[in-house]
């Protein structure tokens, strides 16, 4: 397991798990981030990500992003 900052872009990856409080959790399973869930990063732009994430592109910060484990 690795967090999301890791990730090859344009590899996809199967969410593990996803870290952090309980309100950001929330945040990031609104968004989409679902343990099982596949995502993919397009791109990192000054640490931020870029990522698909069912069929949306959504942009993260670090912060976030290393709280997404893969």
């Amino acid at each position: 397991m690795m967090p999301l900052t890791l990730a090859e872009v344009g590899e996809e990856n199967i969410i593990r798990k996803i870290g952090g409080k309980q309100e950001v959790k929330t945040h990031l399973e609104n968004l989409g981030f679902v343990v099982g869930g596949v995502v993919t990063v397009i791109n990192t732009i000054g640490g931020n990500v870029i990522v698909n994430v069912k069929e949306s592109r959504i942009a993260i910060s670090k912060e976030m992003a290393q709280k997404i484990m893969i």
